[in-house]
């Protein structure tokens, strides 16, 4: 074998692989954009940090997750008002939201065992005394 054979060997080889990872990316159809609304997040993304800002300043963390009892132990005031959102990264079809009223100190425990095995991210958002509160953790069940 000669050089020139060797050569075109090796393009046709380069583009055998080329075309066949092509084929394998267009036909997965499970992939999913983390926020469909992308833009209008990235313009109210201070209002956001603010909302940290405030978590952090209490001193606090607002939730624990609980891996034993597979769920959320939140300390939050009697009386606030906010949403817990159970992220899925991998699969947006998993993603869950909660509403959350506290009424009573026993109303304060989120059970997560219905929830998919893997990796999670728990975003808490909430309001108390007129100001607004952001927190997260990474969890894997």
């Amino acid at each position: 074998m000669d050089w020139g054979k060797g050569i075109v060997l090796t393009f046709v080889a380069f583009a055998a692989i080329i075309i066949s990872m092509v084929t394998i990316c267009m036909k997965q159809d499970d992939l999913h954009l983390v926020t469909q609304n992308y833009y209008e997040e990235e313009i109210r993304y201070q209002e956001h940090i603010d909302k940290v800002d405030n978590a952090k300043s209490l001193g606090l963390a607002a939730f624990t997750f609980d891996g034993q009892a597979k769920g959320v132990d939140l300390h939050l005031p009697v009386g606030a008002k906010g949403e817990l959102h159970l992220f899925r990264p991998s699969d947006a079809r998993l993603d869950q939201r909660l509403e959350l009223e506290i009424g009573d100190e026993h109303s304060q425990f989120v059970d997560l065992k219905d929830l998919k095995p893997g990796y999670w991210l728990i975003k808490l958002t909430w309001s108390a005394d007129g100001k607004s509160y952001f927190q997260e953790e990474k969890v894997t069940l």
